[in-house]
């Protein structure tokens, strides 16, 4: 399987979304769509950018009781998506019930990664906000390690983590990394990042990057340094 960069199309409304993708004439590149543009457009979203040629990585981080969780995966399943996540924090048999709802009854279903800590998330918040006292590291790979077993096919985690993440998991588990910044560029409200070079040298599959693309002067020129920086 072959690197690659994922665009966060966080936009507030489909015309702004389509607009920013009309810039790219010469490829389709693989996008997200998250909780903002979810909620504002619904799955016709999905639909309409699965339509125009694009891989979707739907990000709405599902965390409730299995049934729960099930039931809406059998709901997303039907879009066709080409990824979609949970948090690893909702638990094994969360995460188990997930992956029965994608499945469809030909046995096929998107990929399906869990989040382990948000990439906002540094030791002292974890430490202060969630009572979790273990050094950040090993719970990203503990959160794994449960991924894997529950038959996830990756993660979500910070860059500096996917090196850790291959260990506990094997080189085929995947791991998905926003936390992308270029070298001489703003970090924004992440704290646990790289550039893609780095992302790439520490084995990420995927880099998710969003502000350092979508708000760039021309963000044609900028995806295409982002995918020469991480795959070339």
């Amino acid at each position: 399987m072959g690197k690659d960069v994922i665009i966060a199309c966080d936009f507030a409304g489909k015309q702004a979304c389509l607009d920013f993708l009309d810039k790219f004439t010469g490829r389709k590149p693989f996008v997200k769509i998250g909780m903002e543009l979810f909620y504002a457009e619904g799955p016709q979203m999905v639909r309409e950018l699965k339509a125009r040629g694009h891989k979707i990585f739907l990000d709405l981080k599902l965390h409730d009781i299995p049934n729960t969780v099930e039931k809406a995966m059998a709901v997303l399943s039907k879009l066709e998506v080409d990824m979609c996540n949970v948090h690893a924090a909702g638990t094994a048999a969360m995460m188990e019930a997930a992956i029965r709802g994608l499945t469809r009854p030909d046995g096929t279903r998107p990929l399906l990664i869990a989040v382990t800590q948000l990439t906002s998330t540094s030791q002292e918040r974890m430490e202060r906000d969630l009572l979790i006292a273990q050094p950040l590291e090993e719970v990203v790979s503990h959160y794994a390690k449960t991924a894997c077993n529950a038959g996830l096919d990756g993660v979500v985690c910070s860059p500096l983590e996917a090196s850790q993440v291959k260990t506990a998991c094997g080189a085929a588990f995947l791991t998905v990394t926003p936390g992308v910044r270029f070298a001489d560029g703003e970090s924004g409200d992440q704290v646990r990042i790289t550039t893609p070079e780095g992302a790439k040298a520490l084995g990420s599959d995927y880099i998710v990057v969003g502000r350092p693309i979508t708000d760039a002067p021309d963000p044609v020129a900028a995806y295409e340094r982002c995918l020469k920086e991480f795959t070339d």
